[in-house]
This record gives structure tokens, sequence and C-alpha cells, in this order.
């Protein structure tokens, strides 16, 4: 798997997200700031999962087709992913 520099950063924004929501809890602010901060990082999580399940999928399919192969499983074991990830 590939991960490209869109991944990179999606994940570097994640950490400056989250050391936000520290600074935020070391500062004392509203429970209900910090709690749509985190929601926010969460989101954001989750599709930065959802972009690598999916590029690693169109990647194996490609594979598997040039190689004559089914298919099936390999979209099956993304949807778990997806699935376990939530």
């Amino acid at each position: 798997m590939d991960y490209n520099d869109q991944m990179k950063n999606r994940i570097k924004r994640i950490e400056g997200q989250l050391r936000g929501i520290l600074k935020m809890m070391e500062e004392n602010k509203d429970c209900k700031e910090v709690i749509t901060q985190l929601s926010a990082s969460r989101t954001a999580l989750d599709r930065t999962i959802g972009l690598i399940v999916s590029s690693n999928l169109v990647e194996c399919v490609r594979n598997a087709d040039k190689n004559g192969e089914n298919t099936e499983e390999l979209v099956k074991e993304a949807v778990n992913l997806l699935v376990k990830s939530r």
C-alpha cells in the first residue's frame, strides 16, 4: 500500500487537532467545546480510514482482475475493515 501525501497530510491535521484539544483541556475549556473538537477529530479519522480502505481496495481489485482472481473476498475484507473501525 502506497500511503500518499494526501493521506499523510490528513493525519498531520488530525494530530494538530488533537494537540489543540489537549491544550483546551489544560486551559479548562468548556466540556461542550472539547467534545465538539473530539467529535470533529473522530470524523476526520473515520474519513481517513475510508480513504485508505477504498484506495487499497481499488489497488487490490485491479491486481486481482489482472491475474484473473475473484475479487469478492477483497470487497468483503474491505467492508469488514470499515465495520471494525466503527
